[in-house]
């Protein structure tokens, strides 16, 4: 398959997924019956759709492009199939700024909370640069100091989740992501970041692809190392903190999406970022499609679902990396 078809294929299945969640959940309409439910105010799904699930799916979609493209970004400057926003600490951080306004301010208004997670996120950002400064942001301390970072992180929110039993459960849905009440004031918070950032992020392909050959061969390119790793990681926090500030801590999609995009296209970032931001969002969609029909009328958050598509490909990537070696 060549890598326009690849791209191609994989905005198509995210039209057809998009397509069949409006159709299910609690309320199911027929595909047949799509048209009218978008278009036609006097049809009896109108409110639905519009109000209750174009919102989310907007959302999913956002949030997948941010995940992945911040994944991309990862990987390609710590030139490590297994690095994600959530294993170097980005995700774990913004729980943690989330989990303590939950349970330290339960009182705080709505927008504290998404605010909140962007902030951690950014702020596990300066740790990881500070930590790792002195050995010239290298991509093994990057990920090594990340890894750290985020399991302190990890231990802090359990220790609030034990020492603050009230509100417990809209912590765990937070931190597990979830898409459920997701309206127009995430799409409009979300919008504007990333048509911003990803554009940014494509625009920087050429910088990304040189960063592949080595930190000697790049500088001997003329890439300033130091100084375009720092921008380009500050660029992918950017993505998944904005990210998970809507969606909630959402785990996998960083780290599948990528990883499933370089083995369809290789590792040419033009072709790389469009097609895994659109297979974050496949994910996500998918994810969520999954959630609202396993246990109807009830919802599995997508953050599990992911997981649970996730989990297994993550062992698959642990035991070829072994093999590798």
């Amino acid at each position: 398959m060549s890598k326009g078809a690849a791209v191609a294929a994989a905005l198509l299945f995210m039209l057809a997924l998009v397509a069949v969640s409006i159709s299910v959940g609690a309320v199911s309409i027929p595909l047949n019956g799509l048209g009218a439910a978008l278009l036609s105010k006097d049809s009896p799904s109108y409110f639905i759709v519009h109000e209750v699930r174009l919102p989310r799916i907007i959302v999913g979609i956002l949030a997948g492009f941010g995940l992945a493209v911040g994944g991309v970004i990862l990987q390609s400057l710590v030139r490590n199939p297994l690095a994600s926003p959530d294993v170097i600490g980005i995700t774990k951080g913004a729980g943690f700024a989330a989990a303590a306004v939950i349970f330290l301010f339960p009182k705080a208004p709505g927008y504290a909370l998404p605010a909140a997670a962007f902030a951690g996120a950014v702020a596990v950002f300066f740790i990881l640069m500070l930590l790792s400064r002195r050995l010239t942001l290298s991509p093994a301390m990057l990920a090594l100091v990340g890894v750290a970072i985020g399991a302190v992180f990890q231990a802090a929110i359990q220790y609030m989740i034990v020492t603050h039993p009230t509100n417990i459960s809209m912590a765990l849905l937070w931190m597990s992501g979830s898409l459920w009440n997701r309206g127009w004031r995430e799409v409009i918070s979300l919008l504007p970041w990333i048509a911003v950032l990803l554009p940014f992020a494509w625009m920087s392909f050429p910088k990304l692809n040189v960063f592949q050959l080595g930190d000697e061969s790049s500088a001997s390119l003329g890439l300033d190392i130091i100084r375009q790793r720092f921008w380009l990681l500050l660029l992918a926090v950017a993505l998944a903190g904005i990210s998970v500030s809507a969606v909630g801590a959402i785990g996998f999609v960083g780290l599948i999406a990528p990883h499933m995009a370089r083995s369809i296209v290789g590792g040419r970032h033009q072709w790389l970022i469009p097609l895994a931001a659109l297979l974050g969002a496949d994910l996500m969609l998918l994810g969520d499609v999954l959630g609202r029909i396993i246990i109807i009328p009830r919802e599995v958050p997508v953050g599990v679902m992911t997981a649970v598509i996730g989990a297994p490909y993550f062992v698959y990537l642990l035991r070829r990396e072994r093999k590798v070696r």
